[in-house]
């Protein structure tokens, strides 16, 4: 696969023959040549871009298609709150472990090679996860949840790998934005669909996966034309080294990206639970298709944003840092106001849609800059490392927001808004990008 960058070589020909009535090289037939060969690659690339968008889409209904179903099964299941967050949790955890293992597969073996299987032990969970459901079987939901969670670690973190295999330049920043904003795009809609399923029996997102799977791996099959590599794979001794020196070498900075990417996380998934339960209790007595809708605002804004950045960043590293720091302080200050006004919903709403556009502003650079960051052979691994506490971000959501509600609604937001200002701070002081990344 041609890297993004299209370098236009310069030739000429020298001849002793009289080339007569010969229709000269260039013109205006060369130049519409050329622009019919400009148009195909553009539409093949879009293709390419939808197909690598459906992968973190199918990852993220994993998650917020259950959301608002979380009061349902509680009920029908006669389980806690605790237990169906676990629903949520267990299936972060499980791809947050599995991910690194993961990330060096497809370093050795190809980003194709693991996608696709993925995908499919990813459906088939989820249509073993329904028949729990119908059978009554917390355990069976439970167990098929987890095995979801490690097919989904070769989804999501192998596609951003592969966008790095794929391109490079401002291509490559707009890539990494259009999977996030897939990523995003996938939490406004899932919430509904995940609400009008429920209108059907409550348990049937589970058996929506294998459909959605299904439509990502003909993308990826068909759409996706994966790069050679151009060596051997490494030994295992010799890749952790690798990996050991870019640590030593860049680990301030990487460090406190994973960081920051996870917290983002924690907090979207940990307010989306929050507002889920609040909405179905009085005085807003709000559920199914409605509920979705308003779970969907404040994911809209992330989505627009991460497209948006994604776009403008290209390789400039000043914008980064700028954008970052922005990001935070909008999460910091909207979160820190919540603690007040988290009572009136419709101001709550707002202030938790300038939060996400924060988290939109923040997330497309840091995966630009850590997927910059190495060099292919390598970029599994790091991509991994990653996306593993991005999920563990996810993972921790839920639980611990259930047990701060149960303590006190403030205590939620006093500790989120200062966890944002201290990631603000790390980032401003740790994180310095180039004036070009990568």
């Amino acid at each position: 696969m041609e890297k993004t960058k299209s370098r236009k070589l310069a030739i000429s020909f020298e001849s002793d023959v009289d080339i007569g009535d010969e229709r000269p090289v260039g013109g205006n037939e060369g130049k519409k040549g050329e622009s019919k060969q400009n148009d195909s690659k553009s539409k093949g690339r879009v293709w390419e871009f939808i197909a690598i968008a459906t992968i973190p889409m199918v990852l993220v209904l994993g998650n917020s298609m259950l959301v608002p179903i979380l009061p349902d099964m509680q009920q029908h299941m006669g389980i806690s709150k605790f237990q169906s967050s676990l629903v949520i949790t267990l299936f972060s955890f499980a791809a947050g472990i599995f991910i690194p293992v993961i990330g060096f597969l497809s370093d050795r073996f190809g980003r194709k090679a693991i996608i696709i299987p993925s995908l499919i032990v990813y459906g088939a969970a989820g249509i073993l996860a329904g028949f729990g459901a119908i059978w009554g079987s917390y355990a069976v939901v439970i167990t098929a949840r987890a095995i979801q969670g490690m097919a989904a670690a070769g989804t999501s973190p192998v596609a951003m790998a592969l966008v790095g295999d794929l391109y490079d330049g401002g291509t490559e920043s707009k890539a990494l934005g259009l999977t996030e904003a897939s990523n995003g795009t996938g939490k406004v809609v899932s919430p509904i669909i995940g609400s009008l399923l429920a209108l059907i029996v409550w348990y049937a997102s589970f058996f929506a996966f294998p459909v959605f799977c299904a439509l990502s791996l003909v993308c990826v099959i068909w759409l996706i034309k994966e790069p050679k590599k151009d060596k051997k794979p490494q030994k295992l001794k010799a890749y952790i080294g690798n990996i050991m020196t870019i640590l030593k070498k860049k680990g301030r900075w990487l460090i406190t990206s994973f960081f920051a990417g996870s917290l983002g996380l924690f907090i979207l998934f940990g307010v989306l639970f929050y507002l889920s339960n609040v909405l179905e209790k009085e005085p807003y007595n709000i559920d199914g298709v409605k509920k979705g809708l308003i779970l969907a605002i404040p994911l809209l804004g992330m989505v627009t944003t991460s497209y948006i950045t994604g776009s403008v960043i290209k390789k400039n590293g000043i914008l980064m840092r700028w954008l970052m720091n922005i990001g935070l302080v909008a999460m910091t200050v909207s979160l820190a106001l919540t603690i007040f006004f988290f009572k009136n919903l419709i101001v709550f709403i707002g202030l938790l849609t300038i939060s996400s556009i924060g988290t939109g502003l923040l997330l497309p650079c840091l995966n630009t800059m850590i997927t910059g960051a190495v060099s292919k052979g390598e970029r599994g691994m790091i991509t991994s490392l990653y996306n593993c506490l991005r999920f563990l971000g996810v993972a921790a959501g839920p639980p611990l927001f259930g047990w701060m509600m149960d303590k006190s609604d403030r205590i939620v937001f006093i500790s989120v808004s200062v966890l944002s200002f201290i990631t603000l701070g790390l980032v401003f002081f740790l994180i310095k990008p180039a004036r070009k990344v990568g």
